[in-house]
């Protein structure tokens, strides 16, 4: 699974002075430079270097200054990390290749050149606001099967923790959750009902989706 890789490409990718988070605007790892807070980094994991990979990246050069592709390298030396080809193709696209070894270990096969050249501004500026606005880093990258936790469910999730012992007026919440004003009204998960005006509650709905991400 493609998530056994996440955790050794983002400890690599901390050392080099990056905050990393997965699994944000469809990007396995997304980093934000902890000396430069403008500079993106993302990388993109497979469990073998191939085509899709390189196709991923190409996307992803659209709304990053560093792109990278990691894989685990093949055991027996024969996977497309050791074709001088895909190693050619990846510098002339500037993209770092990072290998990963069955006991973890992450290499790097081609370095990645910077700075990538930025056309989607606007959906780079989508995934940086959610990489700042989401807490902590609760959701592993290489996940697809899985709901997200994104850092509109975070605060939904707020929103409904502070309901749970009963119901509230609106600005109550909103003194927890500044964007109560429009969680609480817009009800996306169905996990709040209006009682009267200005005073919500939570539903079943809500209350199962607070066991269900307790941890989170």
């Amino acid at each position: 699974m493609e998530t056994a890789l996440y955790p050794p490409v983002k400890a690599f990718l901390e050392q080099a002075g990056y905050t990393v988070k997965g699994e944000i605007g469809g990007c396995d790892l997304v980093g934000v430079s902890a000396d430069d807070p403008s500079v993106l980094v993302v990388c993109e994991l497979k469990m073998s270097f191939n085509l899709e990979l390189i196709l991923q990246a190409v996307d992803r050069a659209s709304i990053a200054d560093e792109v990278w592709i990691a894989a685990r390298v093949s055991a027996k030396g024969r996977g497309r990390e050791a074709d001088k080809r895909y190693r050619d193709l990846c510098r002339r696209l500037g993209f770092g290749m990072l290998g990963i070894s069955d006991t973890g270990e992450v290499g790097v096969i081609v370095g990645s050149v910077t700075p990538m050249p930025r056309t989607n501004p606007k959906r780079r500026s989508r995934l940086m606001r959610e990489h700042q606005r989401r807490k902590g880093d609760p959701a592993i990258g290489g996940s697809t099967r899985t709901p997200l936790m994104t850092a509109y469910r975070q605060q939904a999730l707020a929103c409904a923790a502070a309901l749970s012992a009963g119901p509230l007026k609106l600005a109550a919440v909103r003194a927890h959750v500044p964007e109560a004003v429009k969680i609480l009204p817009g009800n996306v998960y169905g996990w709040f009902e209006r009682l009267e005006r200005g005073v919500y509650g939570l539903t079943v709905a809500g209350h199962e989706a607070l066991e269900r991400w307790q941890q989170a």
